[in-house]
């Protein structure tokens, strides 16, 4: 039977992929891998170095799928969004299948490099189960977990996520746009199509930003929030215009 590994990748630098993903990968007959198209090369860069590095036969293929495209409007509702998102993910399910069936044999492995962490904010584990709930291919699968954003920009600032005995939230920007919940005091906040934190006016929030995190262009801003929002800005706004993209997260931290 077709296996499927699903292997976390880490941040992008070579040396935060583990031991056993390395493994996984030199078992691979072919990596697919989601193109997202020019704008993102970079992604498609970081992953093609961690294959020279770390694959240690040229016994694989590699197989590029097209990203769907996918609802992004700014004024979907909660429940708008879920369904874009549903969408997109029925979209893109359809071209892996298509994929999977063309380019890896009946007992074939394959493998799908995710950025980060395949636990956080990421698709492929709920495609997968949509694959396999359409049973066009058989296959089974083994996750490899990878180093989180999260975890990188903790040690990028040298900082701890979270306080002594007190919880640490994670979220996407959209749900923060009011501002912290309340009595939460420590958050990661990802998936930020600006800086959704520029607009608080919280002076005793500390951020911690960064953005490329664990790569060659790792650019890293810290400080009293409502004293480098403008900063950090406008530092995203020049790096997106210079690289065509940008991957950022942050901790906010109250005082």
């Amino acid at each position: 039977m077709r296996e499927l590994l699903v292997i976390g990748m880490g941040p992008g630098h070579p040396d935060q992929i583990t031991v056993q993903a390395v493994r996984a990968l030199n078992r691979a007959d072919v990596i697919f891998r989601i193109d997202k198209g020019d704008a993102k090369s970079g992604l498609n860069a970081a992953r093609e170095e961690i294959l020279r590095r770390h694959v240690s036969g040229a016994g694989y293929r590699v197989v590029d799928i097209p990203e769907p495209p996918r609802d992004r409007s700014p004024e979907l509702t909660a429940g708008g969004y879920r369904d874009a998102v549903g969408d997109w993910h029925e979209a893109r399910a359809e071209l892996i299948e298509a994929a999977i069936a063309a380019e890896l044999g009946a007992d074939g492995v394959g493998a799908f490099l995710v950025w980060g962490d395949p636990s956080l904010y990421d698709s492929t584990l709920r495609i997968i189960d949509r694959l396999l709930a359409r049973g066009a291919v058989d296959f089974e699968y083994t996750v490899i977990p990878g180093v989180t954003s999260a975890a990188a920009l903790a040690a990028a600032h040298r900082v701890p996520l979270n306080r002594v005995g007190e919880p640490v939230f994670i979220t996407p920007a959209r749900r923060i746009a009011g501002g912290l919940p309340e009595g939460l005091d420590s958050a990661v906040v990802m998936l930020d199509p600006g800086f959704t934190a520029g607009g608080f006016d919280d002076p005793a929030l500390t951020v911690f930003w960064g953005a490329y995190l664990s790569t060659a262009d790792e650019t890293l801003i810290s400080g009293p929030l409502t004293e480098v929002a403008e900063q950090i800005a406008a530092t995203r706004a020049e790096l997106r215009a210079r690289h065509g993209w940008i991957m950022d997260t942050y901790l906010l931290r109250r005082d």
